[in-house]
């Protein structure tokens, strides 16, 4: 019987796709937000300054976002909700802290803020168990990229219909709005503009895209517009640094949802040349709706001439094929090892092999040539050079690459 049978927890991975470079645009003033797919490029690209508020499609959330990004202030007002006619903006200047949406999850936006100790508080208004709608219980001012000054309240979330009213801030002009979530279907917001009460279906189904380039706001440490890429829900990325990205790998890594773990900082401006630099040790790893790996390095932006961010992206594991273990299968005794020396136990068809153990960090830490393999074989491999801890060994040949975990203690 094969060793594939009696271990089948053995990852196999094999190289997949050719190294591409692409570039995506936010354009000129990054004022396009392009939604992307690894698979399958660019699905759209619209125009950021179009929307001001967000609502969230699925989820329990109730995450609402504001268009901060292209020159809108939120501020969440001193007042009850049933003051909404007595309120103004005294003290504003002086007290009042802005709130933006987190860089971090889409399921916290600008009117999320500010959460008390219920825990079905979204910040906007509470939930409730019984009626299982939401009502609105908070006021917001507002300033539009125009320059006017709005009174806001989110009414509530009851059948799936968000219902919202706003306002001049001395009341004239008070215009309510609804968003029915089963117009967004398979999104993961529906969109309105405060400015055109007009409801916007601008973002493709989420399914359909893995990375969001756009201008956000990002905490530097304070808030500040950045230009970078933000990453789907269902989808994370693990950073490799440190490690040049030829040899950079992923094994072993812990993948991040923070949805900003691209971000702005894989690029710098230098304030003496005026060009940007990028990192020459980061290497991204992105794992897509579906598990496949890819392996991304940026190289290049426009700056806010043209928006344009180039980065090489290659496909090096897919789930969505059929994985055949029959292909190899390695395995390491004892294990975790204790005396220096890791016994691997290979079953390859082929006669040489090179044979990596990485680190967690994606390091590559010993690497070996490794000969005279016919089918099964057994290799010993000096492993006391190595700090205690969880690596990754993995044997490469013919294009077949297998791993196994090696635990030194």
């Amino acid at each position: 019987m094969k060793l594939v049978t009696l271990f089948t927890s053995a990852l196999l991975t094999t190289a997949l796709s050719a190294q591409t470079t692409v570039t995506v645009t936010t354009g000129p003033a990054n004022a396009v937000q392009t939604f992307y797919s690894l698979q399958n490029g660019v699905q759209t690209s619209v125009p950021l300054a179009e929307w001001d508020l967000a609502f969230e499609i699925t989820g329990f959330t109730g995450s609402i976002l504001v268009n901060t990004t292209k020159g809108m202030q939120v501020y969440k007002a001193p007042y009850a909700v049933e003051q909404w006619s007595m309120l103004d903006t005294t003290g504003l200047a002086a007290s009042w802290t802005a709130t933006h949406n987190s860089d971090l999850t889409w399921s916290s936006g600008a009117l999320n803020q500010g959460l008390t100790a219920n825990e079905f508080d979204l910040g906007w208004g509470v939930y409730n168990m019984i009626t299982h709608t939401v009502v609105g219980d908070s006021l917001f001012v507002l300033k539009l990229a125009n320059g006017a000054w709005k009174k806001l309240r989110i009414d509530g979330l009851a059948t799936s219909t968000y219902s919202f009213t706003w306002a001049n801030i001395d009341g004239t002009n008070e215009q309510t709005g609804e968003l029915n979530k089963a117009l967004f279907t398979g999104r993961n917001f529906g969109y309105f503009s405060l400015e055109n009460n007009t409801i916007l279906d601008r973002e493709p189904a989420t399914t359909n895209w893995d990375l969001l380039f756009t201008k956000y706001i990002a905490f530097v440490p304070t808030a500040y517009g950045v230009a970078g890429v933000l990453h789907n829900k269902n989808t994370q990325v693990l950073q490799v640094d440190g490690v040049d990205p030829s040899s950079a790998e992923w094994w072993g890594g812990a993948f991040s949802a923070d949805i900003n773990t691209i971000g702005y900082d894989w690029k710098t401006f230098n304030m003496t040349t005026f060009e940007y630099e990028y990192a020459q040790d980061r290497t991204y790893f992105v794992q897509d709706r579906v598990g496949n790996i890819w392996k991304l390095i940026f190289t290049a932006y426009g700056g806010g001439a043209t928006g344009d961010m180039t980065f090489t992206q290659e496909l090096v594991s897919a789930t969505s094929i059929e994985e055949n273990a029959a292909q190899g299968t390695v395995l390491v005794y004892p294990n975790p090892v204790r005396d220096g020396q890791a016994q691997l136990v290979i079953d390859l068809p082929a006669s040489s092999a090179v044979l990596s153990v990485i680190d967690l960090s994606g390091k590559l830490v010993l690497q070996e040539q490794l000969t005279g393999l016919n089918g099964l074989s057994l290799r010993t491999v000096g492993v006391s050079g190595l700090d205690q801890g969880l690596y990754i060994a993995r044997v490469e040949a013919n294009g077949v690459s297998i791993t196994a975990r090696l635990v030194i203690e």
